[in-house]
């Protein structure tokens, strides 16, 4: 059975894949209300640390993520979430919130394509 085990602020953390690429979208956090709603409505929901609040990806921006599948890791503390995007992962409107590496000099570089 699902059972995931919360940390002590009552969250997990959950990953979003491209369900067709493979490609890791973004990576927030869970409580139970937002497990709930993403199951009940088939869009992602997380609980924002900085807003202390529910939120639907996309609310304002309209960039949702269609849930295809949400797969759970052995010790059932983190998820990842497959996904449809309908459009840009990142606020910054980047296709992933991943779009940087960290150079040999420790500067961060743009990762292209």
């Amino acid at each position: 059975m699902f059972m995931p085990r919360f940390d002590s602020a009552g969250l997990v953390t959950a990953v979003a894949v491209d369900h067709a690429t493979g490609t890791l979208l973004m990576l927030a956090h869970m409580d139970a209300e937002a497990i709930a709603r993403t199951q009940e409505t088939g869009l992602a929901h997380f609980h924002s640390r900085s807003r202390g609040r529910l939120w639907m990806k996309g609310e304002s921006s309209g960039h949702v993520l269609k849930v295809i599948e949400i797969r759970v890791d052995c010790d059932q503390d983190a998820l990842e979430l497959r996904v449809e995007a309908a459009g840009p992962a990142c606020h910054t409107l980047a296709p992933s919130c991943f779009y940087r590496r960290i150079g040999a000099d420790g500067a961060l570089e743009r990762i292209e394509g």
